[in-house]
């Protein structure tokens, strides 16, 4: 499950709310560039960034300072927040923006939506904020007599993906999210949900994560410091190599790994010695399909083929860690190895010196 810090943004700043009331705005932060900085170093990968005033006028009045945010930082971005015409989401689409979120105009004009999805596919989320049940509109400051689930199964209807639900009695108070809300939600469609409203624990991040979720917006309770985010984050990691609950999201947090290119070289190390054994490359479905198994897959470059080490020779790998360097374009993979790792038959492939010194300096 991902786990999505929130930087709400009134006037410029990061600020949060009481149940989507703007007179109770409190300033958290004075500096959204460095709050987004403060939350990669705690190693969130994804931001949810939200312009409370475009929400409320129907139109970006934050943009500016988002831009600067994503020019900042290495971090998948999603934006709501006054999004209503195809012209803005490609205002912020060809910017760079990873993911944008249309609330009002699901509601208002599915039309919009459903020509956004077509032309932007898995870039598109909805947001449903609701209050008893009943979706709200115009920065919350609206109230309709639609159901929350009929809603997202219109949206899934019309191709949308990803959902945004938030509980609007439970936002801003950290009294935990609706659970009920969500499971019913997350049983009723096929699209990825991504909860937001009232995080306040570790606790409420794994059940969560137990529901089954995309994912998780932490706002108020990570500004207090109710949320180590980075605990979270870790703890989100550890239970998700199990078994992925949900795989769009472990492939969406893969992304970082493929920007620089659709193939990432894999080092691969045997337990114990540390002796590197070989170098293959992998690309997103082999890096996953190695997550789920426990044991290697590649991308052959020549075969343009996956390919499971082993699978002829009885060669296997059993994987026991995978590390990312500091860059994030290549990974260390330490392994059980059993039999040959060569094709040669030599325990590694680096069996071909080409050059070796003694302590001294010396060429032997």
């Amino acid at each position: 499950m991902i786990i999505l810090p929130a930087i709400d943004l009134h006037n410029g700043k990061c600020v949060r709310l009481f149940q989507g009331n703007y007179a109770t705005a409190e300033v958290v932060a004075q500096d959204p560039v460095e709050t987004a900085r403060g939350f990669e170093e705690q190693g969130a990968h994804w931001l949810h960034m939200v312009d409370l005033d475009g929400a409320k006028d129907g139109k970006p009045q934050n943009s500016g300072v988002i831009f600067q945010v994503l020019d900042s930082v290495n971090l998948h971005i999603e934006v709501g927040g006054g999004i209503r015409d195809m012209k803005t989401v490609e205002h912020y689409l060809s910017r760079g923006v990873s993911r944008v979120i249309l609330g009002s105009a699901a509601l208002r004009d599915p039309s919009f939506v459903k020509e956004a999805v077509k032309a932007y596919g898995k870039k598109i989320a909805v947001g449903i904020d609701a209050l008893g049940g009943k979706v709200a509109a115009e920065g919350w400051l609206e109230q309709s007599e639609v159901d929350y689930i009929e809603l997202a199964k219109q949206m899934e209807a019309i191709g949308v993906g990803y959902i945004i639900c938030t509980d609007i009695q439970k936002d801003g108070t950290m009294n935990g999210p609706n659970l009920t809300m969500l499971d019913k939600l997350n049983q009723a469609v096929n699209c990825n949900i991504i909860a937001s409203g009232g995080v306040s624990s570790l606790l409420d991040i794994v059940a969560l994560y137990d529901l089954g979720l995309y994912g998780a917006i932490a706002g108020k309770s990570v500004y207090q410091g109710a949320l180590d985010l980075r605990t979270a984050i870790v703890t989100c990691q550890k239970i998700s190599q199990k078994v992925p609950k949900n795989k769009d999201a472990v492939n969406d947090e893969l992304e970082r790994y493929f920007k620089k290119s659709d193939l990432i070289p894999a080092i691969i190390q045997e337990e114990g010695t540390n002796e590197v054994l070989m170098l293959a490359y992998m690309n997103r479905k082999s890096l996953l399909k190695s997550m789920e198994t426990g044991y290697t897959w590649f991308y052959s470059r020549s075969r343009k083929a996956l390919w499971n080490k082993g699978e002829t020779s009885g060669n296997t790998q059993e994987i026991l860690s995978i590390y990312a360097d500091c860059d994030d374009d290549t990974l260390l993979i330490k392994v059980r190895q059993k039999g040959a790792a060569c094709h040669t038959g030599s325990h590694s492939c680096f069996f071909k010196r080409l050059l070796q010194r003694d302590s001294g300096g010396e060429e032997k």
